[in-house]
């Protein structure tokens, strides 16, 4: 699992969100892992998602 002060995160290919829309390939930010236990992940401050943490790998450094 992924601790909120982990923001440099990309998704998993293949990754959809809670709609079922596949997610772009891309960094994101970490914002938070409600109480449901998605992962809300925003790549600027109006495109954001929600996904399974299990989606989620952090970027290499």
């Amino acid at each position: 699992m992924f601790e909120a002060y982990m923001y440099n995160l990309e998704v998993l290919p293949g990754t959809r969100n809670h709609k079922g829309s596949f997610v772009q390939e891309t960094a994101y930010r970490l914002i938070e892992i409600d109480q449901t236990g998605w992962a809300l992940i925003c790549l600027d401050d109006v495109s954001c998602h929600y996904v399974d943490p299990e989606n989620l790998r952090k970027l290499s450094s």
